[in-house]
C-alpha cells in the first residue's frame, strides 16, 4: 500500500436520516486529507438520500441488504483501503490516518478493528454502553472494518448469502488466508438511540434467522455466542450494578430472539437485488 493512498469509507443506509449527517461529517472531519465517501442506500423512503447527496462523492442505489450494499461500495470506489461504517457511527476523527499507518508498516494485516463505545437515551442505552465497554477485546464479539482492497478482492468481500453475521465471516475468512486482524487505538461511537425491548427482540429474531445459514458457511470457525465475556471487566460491572442487570436483561431478551430466529432458520426473506439509479457527485467543497 502507498504511503499516502485514497481511502474508501462506505456507508450502507435505510432510512438512516436521524444518524446520517453526524455519522458523514464524522467522515468528512477525517485529518487523514484523501477520503472518498460513498453512500450506498437501499431504497430508503426518509431524507437519506438527500443527507447522502449533501456529503458523499457517490450515492448510490442498491440492495437487497447490507453485504450487497458494502461490496457495491468498495467495489465502485478508488481506494486502496476500504472503511466500513452504519449509519448510527460517529467517528473520532484520526481513525484513517491510524488505519493507513497501520497497514503500511505491516503487509500481514488483513484487517483492522476499530474500537466501539455507545451512547444513546434512556436506561437500556446505558446498559448498551456499559456492554460496549466489557467486550473491548474480545475477538469474539468485535468485528473488523478497515480492510486493504487487495485483501478484499483476494477473498471476494461479504459473503451475500448473509444478512447477518457477515461482519463476523469476512474477517474470519481472512484468517484464513493467512491475514492478521489488528486493531487501532482510535474508537467509533455506536448511536443507540432509545432502545426498545420489543424492537430489539425482533431485530435480533431476524438475525437469529441466518444463523444455521452463517454455521453452515463457517463451520469450526464459527464464533461462539455464549458470552462469559460479560463478567470479564469486573469492575464496569461493580461500578453500576444497576446497569449489570438491565445489561443481563437486554441479553436475556436478545437471546430469547436469536434463539427463536434460529429455530425458523431457512425462513429468512431473500429479496431480489435492487439496482437504483447511481449519482456520482463531485467532491468539491466536502
Amino acid at each position: 500500500m502507498k504511503s499516502r493512498p485514497i481511502v474508501t469509507v462506505v456507508v450502507p443506509t435505510k432510512n438512516a436520516e436521524r444518524t446520517l449527517a453526524r455519522c458523514l461529517a464524522s467522515v468528512r472531519a477525517q485529518t487523514y486529507p484523501y477520503v472518498e465517501l460513498i453512500v450506498v442506500d437501499n431504497s430508503s423512503t426518509d431524507a437519506t438520500m438527500e443527507i447522502a447527496e449533501e456529503y458523499a462523492d457517490q450515492a448510490l442505489t442498491w440492495g437487497p441488504e447490507r453485504s450487497a450494499q458494502r461490496n457495491h461500495g468498495w467495489q465502485r470506489g478508488a481506494g486502496e483501503c476500504i472503511v466500513f461504517i452504519d449509519a448510527d457511527m460517529v467517528l473520532s476523527t484520526e481513525i484513517v490516518a491510524e488505519a493507513v499507518d497501520a497497514f503500511h508498516a505491516d503487509r500481514g494485516l488483513g484487517a483492522l478493528v476499530i474500537p466501539e463505545l455507545a451512547f444513546g437515551e434512556g436506561y437500556l442505552a446505558r446498559c448498551r454502553a456499559l456492554e460496549k465497554r466489557i467486550y473491548l477485546g474480545d475477538s469474539q464479539v468485535e468485528a473488523a472494518r478497515i480492510f486493504p482492497r487487495r485483501v478484499l478482492e483476494q477473498v471476494g468481500g461479504y459473503n451475500e448469502s448473509l444478512n447477518a453475521f457477515e461482519d463476523w465471516e469476512l474477517p474470519d475468512r481472512i484468517r484464513d488466508a493467512g491475514f492478521r486482524v489488528g486493531r487501532i487505538e482510535a474508537v467509533v461511537m455506536h448511536d443507540e438511540g432509545r432502545i426498545g425491548l420489543r424492537r430489539t427482540f425482533a431485530k435480533k429474531r431476524y438475525y437469529g434467522r441466518w444463523l444455521p445459514t452463517y454455521r453452515m458457511v463457517s463451520g469450526e470457525r464459527g464464533r461462539r455466542f455464549t458470552r462469559p465475556g460479560l463478567l470479564r471487566r469486573p469492575r464496569e460491572v461493580l461500578r453500576d450494578p444497576l446497569q449489570f442487570a438491565g445489561l443481563v436483561m437486554l441479553k436475556t431478551v436478545e437471546g430469547s430472539g436469536i434463539v427463536l430466529g434460529a429455530c425458523e432458520g431457512g425462513k429468512a426473506p431473500r429479496p431480489g437485488r435492487s439496482e437504483g439509479v447511481h449519482r456520482r457527485m463531485s467532491a468539491e467543497g466536502k
